[in-house]
């Protein structure tokens, strides 16, 4: 699945809004019930959708039904990068405390060119980040459309790997199908999925995510 860049869309004002909404979502959880958080950007923030349609309260739901006592609490911001969520990431785990973290941010860097080595910096020093605090995770890679040409596509796709590989933790290569998804899977953008490909993005993640939470017992 092919990722965007949206910080057009928002005004700083906005953004800040957005923001306070993230980290206060799902705080009615008991203190002592163990959390997961969501940190990405517009994929994960239920762009183009109502936010019950998208992937992440889907997921919360498919925890209920399955008998999970995790909390998800969703901190994505449509037009984020890594380096914004390098900044934000310590005051949300102060926040929220989670158990898991699943990132899903570099999509946006990637569009507008940002080298590669900063965003593999930035990716690593927020999993250290969690490290510290004990905190598992999940990493989710992006790709990019081919009109950014090869070299740096291959190289852009290969930094969540060799992120993964260095920090030992695990990894989503890719949602759906990667830059092959069908068309009719994507909004009219052509970046962002359908509500209807949202269950499938669960089926990409769910089954990496299940053993971190086995482990987290």
């Amino acid at each position: 699945m092919v990722v965007s860049d949206f910080t057009a869309s928002f005004t700083h004002l906005s953004k800040i809004w957005i923001t306070v909404l993230c980290l206060t979502y799902g705080s009615s959880a008991s203190a002592n019930d163990p959390k997961i958080l969501v940190f990405g950007d517009s994929i994960s923030a239920a762009y183009g959708m109502e936010p019950e349609q998208g992937w992440v309260q889907l997921m919360s739901d498919k925890l209920k039904q399955d008998g999970s006592h995790y909390t998800v609490i969703n901190a994505s911001v449509s037009g984020e990068t890594t380096g914004g969520g390098l900044v934000r990431l310590p005051k949300t785990l102060d926040v929220h405390q989670p158990n898991i973290l699943i990132l899903e941010l570099g999509g946006n860097d990637g569009l507008r060119g940002y080298p590669i080595d900063k965003i593999k910096s930035n990716l690593n020093q927020m999993i250290e980040m969690a490290a510290v605090e004990d905190i598992q995770v999940l990493l989710v890679g992006m790709v990019l459309p081919p009109n950014y040409g090869r070299r740096y596509t291959l190289a852009f796709q290969n930094s969540f790997a060799d992120v993964a590989t260095g920090q030992e933790i695990a990894l989503v290569p890719h949602l759906l199908e990667g830059v092959t998804t069908p068309r009719d899977l994507m909004q009219q953008d052509g970046i962002h999925p359908r509500a209807e490909a949202q269950w499938m993005i669960v089926e990409d993640i769910y089954p990496l995510l299940k053993p971190l939470m086995n482990s987290d017992k």
